[in-house]
């Protein structure tokens, strides 16, 4: 999956935008203003993505894929650094990123949530 790809998949999830919130080169996905996904865009030959992740499954994936590392600038218990373009099937990579939302989305208000389901 490919930058592009990536953008897309995240924007077509419901409430999602795009930011940058710390600088110019760090692109960050929100849903309903909190973040479940950023990359930098300084690296074209190095993409690689932070995502949010269940402490447990997050340890259990870095144990598996050598492309899944501790988050980057992040709490390491929370969040995962995931290589795109090394070789990992799309579809985990998708399953990466829903669960990061997913994540996101369930700690949101009753009334955020509620709005996300009427969209």
């Amino acid at each position: 999956m490919n930058i592009e790809e990536f953008r897309n998949y995240c924007l077509g999830k419901k409430g999602v935008e795009e930011t940058f919130p710390f600088d110019e080169v760090t692109l960050v996905f929100k849903v309903m203003g909190k973040m479940f996904a950023l990359t930098g865009l300084e690296r074209v030959d190095d993409f690689r993505v932070n995502l949010k992740c269940n402490p447990d499954r997050a340890i259990e994936l870095r144990e598996e894929y050598d492309d899944i590392i501790p988050g980057w600038h992040m709490s390491k218990k929370h969040w995962n650094t995931v290589y795109f373009e090394n070789g990992l099937d799309d579809r985990l990579l998708m399953e990466l990123i829903d669960h990061s939302y997913d994540l996101v989305v369930q700690k949101l208000k009753k009334a955020d949530r509620e709005f996300l389901a009427n969209l």
